[in-house]
């Protein structure tokens, strides 16, 4: 390993570099505000190694300052020091500077050390290894024993790219998804209901500019919350109930600079190391950061600090108002689709951002796309649900909504349609044993949201009049920032500038990401109608949205048909129904067309026999399923009546190898008495979105 050149960090702190390139030793001091200039082919290939070295001249660091702070950040979060916890870890100063607090907070916490005495008890680094270099596999290793000096116990994961590794153009953005799902699996395999990562101030102020330069809405940039629940793929059994595991994702040092990240370094004399692509031009973070480089003065850092905070305090009230109309007006059906009370949302009397939100939070409930509605989709949304009575029906979102049935128009319903690209096939799940049920992380989850709503509810922005930029576009923002003095002229300018330097860029993005993404929604429209072969005894999750099972069972229950006057006396007992001998039946999950309904309704025209027992075969005794069939899909057809024709779309089924309609279990429809089968509507994301804190 060659020795590289010595710089000195933005708090003066003296580093050591090191990287595997084999270049000229040089040294020098860069300016405080310098960053180097890296073309797109020329990018070192290799991280750059830093230490900590004494010097005379550093500045003692108080780390009880910062330690104090981290602490506070914790306990408005609700996290306990007994709970189990999580670290997103690069290598970088930020997530060094992260490990360093949460292990400070968990030491004096006074919970321990693990069995092996060497690591601190609750605390668990991921670190991934995108596997994009060919050294990066050795880094991650130096990073993990340089975390394990601290006291915190590693967990490195390579990145599996199924599909080839990612273009340049999406690079960061898909090594950022990959790197999301690991540690959502890897809190999942080791029961963490928390998962820490390093974003600080300056991150915000980057993406702030980035959101501004897109015309994002105030919603937009007010930046990355504090606390989000972030629900992953997997679904389990746990409490006698079905759950959807989630994470609580905590950003403990938003109120931290990039200074504070070597500060804290220093303070503890850690390592660190700098990702050369984080300094590539060709990603727009890169380009903001470099930019925002010259202007972080102590004035400009503020101000735009100011806005920012003014922009959350105004997603805070149009959460707060969002979440008070959900409850009010809003009906989930078990079918999977939801109805809106018109009258009693009486959208004529809300703010436009607040309605809009609104809308879209029902509809990525119901569809389970957690994709941003914007544009000419979101006006005509507004317009439709302004419109009372609503006479006409539109597709948007994944969903179809139109007028409820025997509502006269004031009622609306939201179905998720089937004619969307729509969230993949049926996935398996994971279910736990009746040990690991006595310690469900969902339940000590739930325990940290609730001790962190005690602190959020101090913050409430109860009058629009503290919300002070409702309505408003990304210039408008700045504009009336300007004007209330939150920002100053030059900040103002400053600001305006980056943005017009980053559109450019962001320009000649657009056509090529928007083919890339029709591209995309084909694939999943075509993905949405598939299925693997569900085994009896099997549970899969379908659309993010249903959870299905089905097995056969010689024990039948006498009362499936209640109410009917026919007497099934044979249904009583062990079965004897061919069905039950079928060890290689398999069934697929499809959602309903038209054809299945009718079907149900010809099933109940056919020829049958008021005798049950002339249905017996002749020579084996076994009954046959026709007359069942027949009798269940009478029942089923009631059933069906009563849920709206532009729902039943979305219904799941079951059908055989041969695309032979065996279960509608959402209507009771069952094609063999033997069968059992159920679904249950337990969508990924809830209404709302889950858990979410903008402090």
């Amino acid at each position: 390993m060659a020795r590289g050149l010595v710089l000195c960090s933005q708090t003066r702190t003296i580093a050591k570099l090191s990287f595997f390139l084999s270049y000229p030793k040089l040294w020098f001091k860069p300016h405080r505000h310098h960053r180097p200039c890296y073309g797109p082919h020329n990018i070192p290939s290799a991280r750059v190694f830093c230490h900590c070295v004494n010097s005379q001249t550093l500045n003692l660091v108080d780390m009880a300052k910062y330690n104090e702070a981290f602490s506070r950040r914790m306990a408005m979060a609700g996290i306990k020091h007994h709970n189990s916890i999580a670290l997103g870890v690069s290598g970088g100063p930020d997530s060094m500077a992260l490990c360093v607090l949460a292990a400070s907070w968990k030491t004096e916490g006074l919970y321990g050390v693990d069995n092996s005495g060497k690591f601190i008890d609750g605390l668990l680094a991921i670190i991934v290894d995108h596997g994009l270099r060919s050294e990066s596999k050795d880094e991650a290793s130096l990073v993990g024993n340089r975390v394990s000096e601290i006291g915190i116990r590693c967990k490195i994961v390579r990145c599996d790219w199924l599909n080839g590794k990612p273009k340049q153009g999406h690079l960061q953005e898909s090594a950022r998804d990959m790197r999301y799902k690991i540690f959502q699996d890897v809190c999942m395999q080791n029961q963490i209901s928390v998962l820490l990562v390093a974003h600080h101030a300056d991150d915000q102020a980057e993406l702030f500019i980035l959101r501004s330069s897109r015309d994002s809405g105030v919603l937009g940039l007010a930046g990355m919350a504090f606390t989000s629940q972030v629900f992953s793929s997997h679904t389990n059994f746990c409490n006698n109930d079905w759950k959807n595991h989630s994470v609580l994702l905590v950003r403990p040092l938003l109120d931290f600079s990039k200074e504070d990240m070597y500060k804290i370094c220093q303070g503890s004399n850690r390592d660190w190391v700098e990702d050369p692509t984080n300094r590539s031009p060709l990603f727009a973070r890169n380009r903001i950061r470099a930019s925002l480089g010259n202007l972080l003065s102590g004035t400009f850092n503020s101000e735009l600090q100011a806005v920012i905070s003014a922009c959350r305090r105004t997603r805070i009230y149009v959460d707060q108002i969002c979440n008070s109309l959900i409850k009010q007006s809003i009906t989930v059906m078990d079918q999977g689709y939801a109805v809106i009370n018109l009258k009693t949302l009486n959208p004529s009397k809300i703010e436009d951002i607040c309605l809009s939100k609104f809308i879209t939070l029902v509809l990525q409930f119901v569809s389970q796309r957690q994709r941003p509605i914007r544009g000419s989709t979101s006006k005509l949304l507004l317009q439709y649900i302004r419109t009372i009575p609503c006479k006409i029906s539109l597709t948007a979102a994944g969903c179809y909504i139109c007028p409820a049935p025997g509502s006269k128009g004031f009622e609306a319903l939201v179905c998720c349609s089937v004619y969307c690209p729509l969230p993949s096939n049926a996935e398996s799940f994971r279910t736990f044993s009746n040990v690991e049920e006595k310690h469900c992380f969902s339940d000590e989850l739930e325990q940290i949201i609730a001790n962190g709503r005690s602190y959020s509810n101090n913050n409430l922005v109860t009058d629009s009049s503290q919300a002070q930029f409702l309505d408003m576009r990304s210039q408008s923002v700045l504009d009336e920032a300007r004007r209330l003095d939150v920002i100053s002229e030059s900040t103002y300018r400053n600001i305006i500038s980056l943005q017009r330097e980053e559109v450019s860029h962001f320009k000649s993005k657009t056509d090529e990401v928007a083919s890339g993404c029709e591209s995309k929604q084909g694939t999943e429209h075509i993905a949405a109608f598939l299925s693997e072969p569900l085994l009896p005894g099997q549970t899969c999750y379908f659309m993010n949205r249903f959870i299905i099972s089905w097995k056969l069972s010689k024990e039948i229950s006498s009362n499936w048909f209640r109410g009917e006057p026919l007497s099934l006396s044979y249904l009583q007992g062990d079965c004897h129904c061919c069905c039950v001998n079928e060890d290689e039946m398999v069934a697929k999950v499809r959602t309903m067309i038209d054809a299945d309904w009718l079907y149900l309704a010809e099933l109940t025209k056919w020829p049958h026999s008021d005798n049950f027992e002339a249905t017996r075969l002749p020579l084996t005794g076994k009954i046959t399923c026709l007359d069942y069939s027949r009798l269940s899909a009478k029942v089923a057809l009631k059933s069906l009546k009563s849920i709206p024709v532009a729902a039943r779309k979305s219904m799941p089924l079951l059908v055989d190898d041969h695309g032979r309609l065996l279960s509608i279990p959402s209507i009771g429809f069952k094609h063999c008495p033997c069968m059992k089968a159920s679904t249950v509507f337990k969508p990924r994301v809830p209404l709302g979105g889950g858990h979410s804190s903008f402090l």
